[in-house]
């Protein structure tokens, strides 16, 4: 290990797993050469969410401008990088596929090292960007569309997994709670910004709990009750105020996870909690817990919102953690759609 730690690495890093065709370089896990973001909610707006078949497609069609731009940015070519760092789970297969297959073809084509990298590990790798002194083990809370996690990060690659969504995932009901409200697709920063105007306490929405397990999450029945809500109003003949309707659901969501994230790191003995994923740049969510962290006396660590929705620096910064602990991955790499958390 210590021969690849005395001179600088170079990781071009690339991810595709959902709707953003990402590359970065990274320089020594911690150091942000570029990060390229080419972005397809404009598209996919148009049919309420992520339709896979067109992300695919466009991802095929941005990857090598996508990848150009990251080494013109950072000053380098391909011949200048130590290894190759790519999103090979979870994900949608289709968009996996294509970043996977360029990582391949350019490891192959430079006799470069490849290292798959997943998607979870490099959203809680973001927090490593911005913050230096951040060093496991600490608790992640992971919040994304897909995902909402509660994780121990025992050591860089080792995680052990405290709770986790047994419905939908937090980002995914707030899709579709924006979604029946009328905001369309994506339904985080709209019902964030919307929620503002309203009244957090005007409609008491369900906390749900599991007394056999604590830290798990259940979104579902929140979901189901604020459609319910909204049914109720119609069949009334009331009129709905979105506003306060954002702002309750927020406020539960936003309970939810901090009254468990709490729970887990007073339970772990550590004073180290970092948030991670899309959800994670919700203004509500980083205000609650800087509060809870504050009172708890529990440093708190978050990544800027650019480094919380999908990027490829994440990536980076995962990868080069791996690498320098020996992980190299051969031609045969795959996409792994259903990639678990600490599953290699």
């Amino acid at each position: 290990m210590s021969s690849n730690t005395e001179k600088d690495i170079y990781i071009l890093a690339i991810e595709s797993s959902c709707d953003e065709t990402a590359a970065a370089v990274v320089k020594n896990g911690r150091c942000v050469l570029s990060n390229i973001i080419s972005s397809q909610i404009e598209l996919h707006k148009l049919y309420g969410g992520v339709v896979p078949e067109i992300a695919s497609r466009k991802h095929i069609e941005k990857i090598n401008q996508v990848i150009q731009e990251a080494l013109d940015t950072a000053g380098m070519t391909l011949d200048d990088l130590d290894a190759i760092g790519v999103t090979y789970g979870p994900g949608l297969v289709g968009a996996l596929l294509v970043g996977v297959a360029e990582a391949k073809a350019i490891s192959y084509a430079k006799k470069l090292p490849l290292v798959g990298v997943h998607h979870i590990e490099g959203h809680i790798s973001a927090n490593y960007i911005e913050n230096p002194d951040l060093e496991p083990p600490f608790v992640c809370l992971v919040v994304s569309g897909g995902h909402t996690h509660l994780v121990i990060v025992r050591d860089y690659g080792t995680y052990e997994i405290l709770g986790r969504t047994r419905d939908d995932a937090a980002g995914e009901a707030f899709d579709k709670v924006a979604r029946a409200i009328g905001l369309g697709y994506p339904g985080g920063p709209k019902i964030d910004r919307l929620s503002k105007e309203g009244n957090p306490d005007a409609i008491a929405f369900p906390r749900p709990k599991f007394e056999d397990s604590p830290y798990d999450f259940s979104f579902s029945g929140l979901k189901s009750a604020v459609l319910n809500y909204l049914n109720g109003c119609q069949m009334k003949g009331e009129t709905v105020n979105r506003a306060d309707v954002a702002a309750s659901f927020q406020k539960a969501v936003c309970d939810v996870l901090v009254e468990h994230a709490m729970q887990a790191v007073r339970d772990s003995g550590l004073d180290k909690f970092a948030i991670a994923g899309g959800v994670a740049s919700n203004s509500t969510l980083r205000a609650a817990f800087t509060e809870a962290c504050e009172k708890n006396h529990i440093r708190f660590y978050h990544p800027s919102p650019i480094f919380c929705t999908d990027n490829a620096a994440m990536i980076g910064v995962a990868a080069y953690y791996e690498f320098i602990a020996g992980k190299r991955d051969g031609l045969d790499l795959n996409a792994v759609p259903n990639l678990k958390l600490g599953e290699r």
